[in-house]
């Protein structure tokens, strides 16, 4: 799995090994991601360590908050590369384990804005998006063969990446930092709280789980009552 140094990957990797899976986590200082060599080499580690490959769970990601008119091209393409052509390499060059495991699973944390959008986002919630359109070819293309592909949907967590945000949020809202937590980052939850990595973490272990078989090409919302509205 990717991502798994912090935030929602770190509580994922931990829940995942808590229940016995044997889990080959990286991270930014183990491979680049927004590359085709460092996907490749994500895949065939975990293959060459265990020699198999029951599941991948893509997670690594960050955030950037900019107007359009300033958003620069260079955190556009990272995010795109990191978000959703990450995913789309991991699962090309799994494919063939998870088919041979007779059982395999392939899951992304996409994020709500996976399904709506939010301003100043304009590489996230793009990615976001794809990845989604991602996990639903995976599950037509996976069906025959047992793989299954969901992403989940969380709303604001809380990680490093949404801490990040705030000097960030304040400045394109124009309002001081103490504000953003209950202004910007709270004000879309119906439940005004954030999710703790551990819930997300939860939902991860189900879906890859037994119980989790049913649920493929899905986006699984988890998001305090954000998209009731």
């Amino acid at each position: 799995m990717t991502g798994a140094a912090g935030g929602i990957g770190r509580a994922v990797a931990a829940r995942l090994e808590a229940d016995g899976w044997a889990v080959h986590g990286v991270d930014v200082e183990d491979a680049d991601l927004t590359t085709v060599e460092g996907n490749r080499f994500v895949v065939d580690a975990a293959l060459e360590r265990f020699g198999r490959l029951d599941a991948v769970v893509s997670v690594a990601g960050f955030q950037h908050v900019a107007p359009i008119r300033d958003f620069p091209e260079e955190r556009w393409d990272a995010l795109l590369a990191v978000l959703l052509t990450s995913p789309f390499l991991l699962a090309k060059y799994a494919w063939d384990a998870l088919a041979a495991s007779g059982d395999g699973r392939f899951l992304a944390v996409a994020s709500v804005h996976g399904l709506i959008a939010s301003p100043f986002k304009a590489g996230y919630v793009a990615a976001k998006h794809g990845l989604l359109g991602l996990v639903k070819v995976l599950a037509l293309e996976g069906a025959e063969q047992g793989i299954t592909a969901n992403a989940i949907c969380p709303a604001f967590t809380r990680t490093p990446l949404v801490e990040a945000q705030i000097t960030d949020q304040a400045k394109a809202h124009g309002i001081p930092e103490e504000r953003v937590l209950e202004d910007v980052i709270l004000a879309p939850h119906a439940v005004k709280r954030l999710i703790e990595p551990k819930e997300v973490a939860a939902v991860a272990a189900f879906l890859l789980g037994p119980d989790g078989g049913a649920f493929t090409g899905a986006p699984v919302t988890m998001d305090l009552g954000w998209t009731a509205r």
